[in-house]
């Protein structure tokens, strides 16, 4: 017997094991901190160790618990960054998709686990009122979005075979779009120098008259438009750009229009109003590791027209080529993705969905608006803090300003360290943002677990550090 290869038995014995570990980290993961103590340096320590040449079965065992111990909490608390809770149902789900190793590359290698992904990126377009667009699992939105925008450059701009043959060619996105864009844009040989970032109004959403003048400005000088990107919720402040204006000037232009929905596309299943004309891209990116709180990844690419997608990225050799005629079976992802090994990431999202039924998910999504609102409003009404955004989906962008007299440079200062202490003491974690040119606390909920005292937590513990901090500074001074 091969000695990798244990029994069943084994199997079953390690995994309890290793379920009896994980639920005794659910158990107390309310009461836990949400950063880990440890040092960088610390943590390096713990973990920076040779290359075991024997087993070490129970040591192995064992070491989870460190890993456990130097890992971020993710309870109710948490609000950093746009990152979902991590629903334990599909988690479940994950360990099955390990077990049976399926090679999401075309249905004669994964028939389950094609049909599964077919099935789920569907449930996905009608959620968000976008039936007809097909899709694709991926990483995440940063690879929905390049795939995307590579999609886009090979409609307008075919570069596959003799590379991108001109300067003269400019992609449209608004000033707060995601660094991904950017990224996709310069890795595709477009250039960022060609990315023209779009003015944005007073609630952080593009402004149409300017993205009008932009490309008009461009198509006089002879520069070719490939690429208008919108947002389903910008990253700092959940804004949502107008798809019906976007979506008629893309038109004019010939330009592809991609909605970067990684964030917010699907706060559709709960407020579908607050989403006109989404329907209108030729292609969205959604992250159901973010607002379907599924574990990390499960990245998703809707697209209107599959054909464009192959002509980006069909190309490859025989040893993969389709052994049947049948529509089903000669099935490819690779003919449609920048992937050929595709992990079988529909089956949590299968498993999660039919566990708890999408009425659930739904519910959860409003939750979070509402919970937004709730910390919105807490903001508001405490004359010591100032929101600095409209509250459009789920993040809230705020800093403490105390009784005033502060300059602009003195509460960067202050609020800075402000987030400093409160993530170092764990109570609740915050991330940041800057919005014209003010930096801020922001608190982003996609989180299933958030419970209202959850929300009046984050108002209480950044007041109370805040006054800690003044306290020292005056003793300083």
């Amino acid at each position: 017997m091969n000695p990798l290869d244990i029994s069943p038995q084994q199997f079953q014995w390690l995994s309890e094991h290793i379920t009896a570990i994980a639920v005794d980290y659910l158990k107390g993961l309310d009461d836990r901190a949400i950063p880990p103590s440890g040092t960088g340096e610390e943590i390096e320590r713990v973990f920076r160790c040779p290359l075991p040449e024997a087993g070490m079965a129970e040591e192995a065992l064992r070491g989870l618990h460190d890993v456990i111990q130097n890992s971020r909490a993710h309870n109710g608390r948490f609000f950093g960054y746009v990152l979902g809770s991590g629903e334990t149902a599909a988690a479940t789900a994950d360990l099955l998709c390990s077990v049976l190793n399926q090679n999401v590359t075309a249905w004669r290698s994964s028939p389950a686990a094609v049909t599964l992904e077919k099935t789920v990126t569907s449930w996905l377009a009608q959620a968000i009122a976008c039936p007809g667009f097909r899709g694709i699992l991926s990483g995440g939105g940063s690879s929905a979005n390049l795939m995307a925008l590579a999609m886009a450059r090979e409609a307008k701009a075919p570069a596959n075979q003799k590379g991108v043959r001109s300067a003269a060619l400019a992609v449209y996105a608004a000033s707060e779009v995601h660094m991904s864009i950017p990224k996709a844009v310069a890795l595709l040989g477009i250039g960022r120098d060609q990315l023209r970032l779009i003015p944005v109004d007073d609630s952080f959403r593009m402004i149409p008259a300017k993205l009008r003048q932009t490309m008009h400005s461009d198509v006089e000088r002879g520069i070719a438009p490939i690429a208008v990107v919108a947002s389903a919720g910008t990253v700092n402040t959940g804004a949502i750009d107008p798809f019906p204006e976007i979506a008629e000037i893309a038109a004019k232009y010939g330009a592809w229009f991609h909605i970067d929905g990684a964030y917010g596309a699907l706060g559709a299943i709960a407020a579908p109003r607050r989403f006109p004309g989404m329907d209108r891209a030729d292609s969205i990116s959604l992250d159901a590791h973010k607002w379907l709180y599924q574990p990390i990844d499960c990245g998703c690419l809707l697209y209107r027209d599959a054909r464009a997608a192959r002509q980006a990225f069909s190309h490859s050799g025989d040893y993969v080529r389709a052994l049947s005629s049948d529509p089903i079976e000669s099935f490819t992802f690779f003919d449609e993705s920048i992937e050929l090994s595709r992990r079988f990431r529909a089956l949590k999202l299968w498993f999660s969905l039919r566990y708890h039924g999408f009425a659930a998910f739904r519910e959860s999504v409003a939750e979070d608006l509402r919970h937004a609102q709730q910390l919105a409003a807490l903001v508001q009404n405490n004359l010591s803090l100032q929101l600095l955004a409209p509250v459009e989906l789920s993040a809230v962008c705020f800093r403490y300003i105390g009784a005033g007299g502060y300059s602009d440079e003195e509460l960067e200062r202050l609020n800075l360290e402000i987030l400093r202490r409160v993530v170092r003491r764990g109570e609740v974690y915050l991330s940041n943002a800057r919005l014209n040119s003010r930096f801020c606390l922001r608190a982003c909920i996609v989180n299933h677990r958030t419970t209202d005292a959850d929300i009046d937590s984050v108002v209480a513990e950044v007041l109370t550090v805040a006054k800690l901090v003044e306290l020292e500074h005056s003793k300083l001074s």
